[in-house]
């Protein structure tokens, strides 16, 4: 078991290939995002809209992570409110990711409420990665540089930087900490989604690329 803070995030097997292929919403290659690199391009990342807007469809479950292990959202928002749609759902997957794990929980319910197919698979695999090994998050997380966008199929698909560098790893038996490499702590996500008959953007497809956000 890597100990790093999300070490191989979603358990990404070889058989995943490309995620994207074939996903666009106007110009561009939507194998890779526009321009994802540093922190130092997180401000003016966001165009106007209200954070708090509720997104639509059916009922999401609450989730709630605790203060040993805190995440931040930075530029999150979209005038659009479709792709907006996208960045409330990505969000609170990810989130719900987290607190599995410190949950104990590979079967979280908002965990699987929002994923399905290879994501939840692999999802639940790098969830149990952390629990059979007693290990739960602690520190902080800070995820930045989204990019939502939807294909002429009506799919979705979402890039995303995580910065993972004051992240840690604890295990709950002996107590042990294990920090994140400062080198390493870059991990840029790219996600499928499908929008249910209930407007949920339920994601199918995870693959991260440790370094890539650099």
């Amino acid at each position: 078991m890597n100990r790093r803070f999300l070490s191989v995030a979603v358990a990404i097997t070889a058989s995943s290939a490309l995620l994207l292929t074939g996903c666009s919403s106007g110009d561009g290659d939507d194998d890779a995002p526009d321009k994802i690199k540093g922190a130092e391009q997180d401000k003016g990342a966001s165009t106007s809209a209200d954070p708090s807007a509720k997104p639509d469809g059916g009922k999401r479950p609450d989730i709630t992570l605790p203060k040993s292990f805190q995440v931040t959202f930075g530029g999150w928002t979209n005038s659009d409110p479709k792709l907006q749609a996208i960045l409330n759902d990505g969000k609170e997957r990810l989130r719900a990711s987290y607190a599995a794990i410190n949950n104990k929980n590979p079967q979280d319910d908002a965990f699987t409420f929002y994923s399905e197919s290879d994501a939840l698979r692999t999802g639940t695999e790098w969830i149990k990665g952390f629990t059979d090994n007693n290990l739960v998050l602690i520190g902080k997380g800070r995820v930045f540089q989204p990019q939502p966008r939807i294909s002429p199929d009506g799919s979705g698909t979402l890039f995303y930087c995580v910065d993972e560098g004051k992240g840690s790893t604890k295990d709950t038996k002996t107590g042990k900490v294990t920090a994140t490499p400062a080198d390493d702590a870059l991990v840029l996500y790219r996600t499928k989604l499908r929008k249910t008959k209930d407007g949920v953007w339920k994601t199918t497809m995870v693959q991260t690329e440790r370094g890539a956000c650099k």
